[in-house]
């Protein structure tokens, strides 16, 4: 057999292209925030991870440029070998500081940071324990070790107990889980989990991707429970709140300096680019210095689940500024996505398998930097196009 012909008979592209419907890989003009433009028809953007509205930041924009005209543009090797700059290890004491640990390691890609981080600590005679709706990230972190995989029903702390309950005494045990879900916008119940992990001898680790900036006045969603010194790891990205490219794990001085001894992902890749850099610290500046963007945030999310709420659509069990739109059909998810799109509205469909048959859905998501202006144009819009496609009445 060819193997290039699974390439060749894949045709699921080719149809959504022809049909009008194909909504992945959309060449933006223009992206500055709360807005944007696809050949010059305007887009409301909720459809981005930028939370706090920093991508166009001028401090944050600023350090790109200052670091890039001292560093240049990229380190050209490892963080092993010579690709540390003392900006590095700045920003990794400012962030350890700031989600309330001793030591941070910084890798060039959030994806990077779970599958160096799992795959380091779970070895041979290990278990990692997932949460069904983990980010693919984790679960393709915990392929890359040599443990056993275990998995549980999404924040099912009873299926969670019998887990643990399943593994061995004798072996090591680390449940990895989102703090903020990042398509449904649900937490992680840290407060129920953190007894169980310690009952069973299992260490936890919170992959706070989209949690950070947003929950805890910024610190993350252990910080919004208080139990952050009863979390072991904390990872977060730079691709979201932080506005830039990259991620960290936090942890004890050990465990950190093990994983960074240890992780293939930092060990064999380039170190992330000084622009980069510079723009996630200075992102953690302003987020120290604009304290308000959290809650603003969090307001404005307030105000749309209240308003998708009232026009009688399905929102699911969100609580965070990740809003879904519960649709459960894939043609209905495509059409509406495709209509909204056509009158303004920038949101991401989200079909099987990446969330369950009749679960599909429009991922909207929203920023400390949308005006209530945008936002009540974006919810007339719904109410218009879920009207007129028999989703809402």
């Amino acid at each position: 057999m060819d193997i290039f012909e699974r390439c060749y008979s894949f045709l699921d592209v080719k149809n959504a292209k022809e049909f009008g419907i194909y909504p992945y890989f959309i060449p933006l003009t223009e992206n500055e925030g709360s807005e944007a433009s696809f050949h010059g028809h305007r887009l409301i953007m909720c459809g981005s991870n930028n939370y706090l509205g920093l991508t166009t930041h001028p401090e944050v924009k600023e350090a790109a440029i200052e670091a890039i005209k001292r560093f240049g543009t990229s380190c050209t090797g490892s963080r092993f070998l010579n690709g540390t700059l003392e900006l590095h290890e700045q920003l990794e004491h400012e962030l350890a500081e700031w989600v309330g640990k001793p030591a941070a390691l910084c890798f060039s890609t959030g994806m990077q940071v779970n599958l160096g981080t799992v795959s380091a600590l779970v070895q041979r005679g290990d278990f990692v324990i997932l949460d069904k709706d983990d980010h693919a990230s984790i679960v393709d972190g915990a392929r890359l070790g040599y443990g056993k995989l275990e998995r549980y029903i999404h924040n099912d702390m009873e299926h969670l107990e019998k887990t643990l309950q399943s593994i061995p005494d004798s072996a090591g045990k680390l449940i990895v889980v989102d703090g903020l879900f990042s398509m449904e916008g649900d937490l992680a119940p840290l407060p129920e989990m953190i007894p169980l992990a310690k009952k069973y001898g299992a260490r936890l680790m919170v992959d706070d991707a989209h949690g950070m900036g947003v929950m805890g006045g910024g610190r993350g969603t252990a910080a919004h429970y208080g139990v952050t010194e009863d979390v072991d790891l904390i990872m977060s990205t730079f691709s979201k709140s932080f506005a830039s490219l990259g991620g960290f794990i936090a942890g004890e001085e050990d465990v950190i300096s093990y994983i960074k001894h240890h992780a293939r992902a930092l060990i064999f890749s380039a170190s992330i680019t000084p622009a980069s850099a510079a723009a996630a610290l200075a992102a953690l500046h302003v987020m120290k210095e604009e304290p308000d963007r959290p809650a603003r945030v969090l307001r404005n999310a307030d105000k749309m689940r209240a308003g998708f709420k009232a026009l009688g659509y399905d929102i699911g069990a969100s609580v965070t500024p990740v809003v879904p739109i519960i649709i459960g059909d894939n043609e209905k998810t495509f059409l509406m996505w495709k209509t909204l799109f056509d009158e303004g509205v920038f949101v991401n469909p989200v079909i099987s398998p990446a969330v369950a048959p009749g679960h599909q859905l429009l991922r909207t998501s929203y920023m400390a930097t949308h005006t209530d202006e945008q936002l009540d144009e974006v919810l007339s819009i719904f109410e218009k196009v879920g009207k007129s496609l028999g989703i809402i009445s």
